[in-house]
């Protein structure tokens, strides 16, 4: 009974993954758009770059989850 449990949690991580990656682009295209600015907003950017951080962390948290360990 565990199995389909378990399928159903991988399956929510690479759904979570698959957003994560789509913000974490966002979030460049946001940060480029803001440096292209005249004036930009350097507090902005730097919180926009300390989010992409974090997403940068968590997804490599969820890969490592979704990435089984192989022992050569």
């Amino acid at each position: 009974m565990n199995a389909p449990t378990e399928l159903d949690h991988m399956e929510v991580l690479r759904i979570q993954l698959a957003v994560l990656r789509r913000q974490h682009r966002d979030l460049d295209d946001a940060i480029a758009a803001l440096q292209g600015a005249p004036a930009p907003d350097q507090l902005g950017l730097r919180r926009l770059k300390k989010q992409k951080l974090r997403l940068k962390d968590e997804i490599a948290r969820i890969e490592d989850i979704l990435t089984p360990d192989i022992i050569a």
